[in-house]
C-alpha cells in the first residue's frame, strides 16, 4: 500500500488510522516503507500510526547526531502528535527512542526496539565502502538480513545511491561514529517505561547479547525471539513481529481494547 507523506513546518511524515499513537522510527539506512505492514496493521485496529522522516541529511553537519535528532522527534511527538505515543524503533530508530525515552519521559507511554543500537552495534565495517563498488554495498545489505532475498534490488540501490552522495555519505559516517559514543548503558535504568524488545536470532548487526544486556539492563522489558531473522524482524517476519507487538501491548494493558 502506498501511504502519502504529510507535511507540517519542518515535519514530513505519514500518518494513518486513528486512536492510541504509535510513532515508527526507521533506521540509518531505513525507508518509511520498512514499517509497512506494521503501519496496516496497526491503523486498522484502533491506533493512529505515525512514521516520521528523520533528519539525517537535513541539519548542517556539524549539528548531525543521535541528541539533535532525537531532538526533532521530541518536538514531533510535543507539536504533531500531542499525547504520550508508543514509540517503535529499528537500528538507529531505536537508539533514538531510547534517548527520547530517557530525555522526555512524558512523551512516551510505551517502547519497542527491534535490532537497536544505543550498546553495540556493527554497520559496514571499519571503513565506508568504495565510491561506487555496488557488489559490496549488495553484499553488506544483503547481510542485514537472515534471507538474503529480502534484500530487494530497490532497497541495495538506495543504499547505493546513499553511500554515493557525497553529502549522504559523510553525514552517515558522523551519526554512526556518534551512535557509537553516545552509548545508553548507564542511562538505561532510568527508563522505567514498559519496553518489548523484539530480536532476531541471527542478528549480525546488533547481535543477541545485545538484546540480551537491554532486557537485563532496562527496569521493566520483555524479550522476545524471531527464528531464521536478522536485523529488521518487521520486514523479514512482518505478521509475526505484529502478533508479538499487539499482544505485549494488550498484556500490558496499553492496547485501547483494553480501555
Amino acid at each position: 500500500m502506498f501511504f502519502s507523506l504529510k507535511k507540517k513546518d519542518k515535519f514530513s511524515y505519514i500518518e494513518e488510522g486513528e486512536g492510541q499513537p504509535i510513532v515508527l522510527l526507521h533506521g540509518l539506512m531505513g525507508e518509511l516503507s520498512n514499517f509497512s505492514s506494521l503501519t496496516n496493521y496497526f491503523s486498522t485496529r484502533g491506533y493512529k500510526v505515525y512514521a516520521p522522516e528523520l533528519p539525517l541529511y537535513s541539519l548542517p553537519v556539524i549539528s548531525t547526531n543521535v541528541a539533535n535528532i532525537a531532538k526533532h522527534v521530541a518536538k514531533f511527538l510535543d507539536e504533531v502528535v500531542k499525547e504520550p505515543a508508543i514509540l517503535v524503533g529499528n537500528s538507529l530508530g531505536g537508539h533514538i527512542g531510547l534517548v527520547v525515552c530517557h530525555k522526555h519521559p512524558q512523551l512516551v507511554k510505551a517502547l519497542c526496539l527491534t535490532g537497536s543500537s544505543g550498546l553495540y552495534e556493527k554497520s559496514f565495517g571499519e571503513t565506508y565502502p568504495k565510491r561506487g563498488d555496488y557488489e559490496y554495498v549488495k553484499r553488506k545489505t544483503e547481510e542485514v538480513f537472515f534471507d538474503s532475498a529480502v534484500a530487494t534490488k530497490e532497497i541495495i540501490d538506495d543504499v547505493f545511491k546513499t553511500v554515493n552522495d557525497r553529502n549522504k555519505a559523510i553525514k552517515t559516517l558522523y551519526i554512526a561514529r556518534d551512535a557509537i559514543k553516545s552509548n545508553m548503558k548507564n542511562d538505561l535504568k532510568d527508563i522505567t517505561i514498559p519496553v518489548c524488545l523484539i530480536w532476531g536470532e541471527d542478528d549480525h548487526v546488533t547481535p543477541p547479547e545485545v538484546a540480551i544486556e537491554f532486557n537485563h539492563e532496562l527496569p521493566d522489558a520483555s524479550l522476545f525471539w524471531v527464528e531464521k531473522c536478522g536485523h529488521a524482524p518487521m520486514m523479514e517476519h512482518p505478521e509475526l513481529f505484529n502478533e508479538i507487538l499487539h499482544e505485549w501491548l494488550i498484556k500490558k494493558a496499553i492496547d485501547p481494547s483494553t480501555k
